[in-house]
């Protein structure tokens, strides 16, 4: 599992991550700077760090590169919490304790995962999915939830123009 990033590495990746597009040292470094003073050679070794890690890929553009993430923030924090979770020795007692520090929001959002991972459930009363708010795992990304289209009654994260439903990623 992923050791967790160093300070000024996790200042990097939050940058690459934000901008979701391939990077120059010059763009992080500038952005960088208005917080703090770090050379360009410093951010120029932290990406290369980086790429040698496997979080950046890299291509080559003229006499510099430009940097891509491989993966999200969630999906980091995913794997924190999870080799975090599994060296405990009472994974439930550490669960419980886990859901017992995290704010309602947390909680909810929990939920909203739960539901994602367990699909829609069938209520006999109100018919597939039970009508109720569903969140689509491009949602969970923004932060937002989908209600089905009622008047269309197309369901979150489809598309009727790209036949078989989804988000084409």
């Amino acid at each position: 599992m992923p050791r967790p990033l160093g300070e000024l590495e996790d200042a990097v990746m939050t940058r690459v991550w934000k901008w979701n597009r391939p990077v120059t040292v010059r763009e992080v470094l500038e952005d960088l700077q208005q917080e703090r003073s770090i050379a360009y050679t410093t951010v120029m070794t932290v990406l290369d760090n980086l790429h040698q890690k496997g979080w950046v890929r890299r291509e080559a553009e003229g006499r510099a590169y430009r940097y891509e993430a491989v993966s999200t923030r969630a999906a980091y924090s995913a794997a924190l919490m999870n080799d975090a979770w599994s060296q405990s020795d009472n994974p439930a007692a550490a669960l419980v304790a886990f859901f017992g520090m995290m704010s309602e929001e947390q909680r909810r959002a929990l939920r909203d995962a739960v539901r994602i991972v367990q699909g829609p459930e069938e209520d006999p009363e109100q018919g597939e999915a039970g009508g109720e708010t569903r969140v689509t795992p491009d949602a969970a990304d923004e932060k937002r939830v989908e209600k089905p289209d009622e008047a269309s009654g197309e369901k979150p994260g489809e598309n009727p123009d790209s036949g078989a439903g989804g988000t084409g990623r």
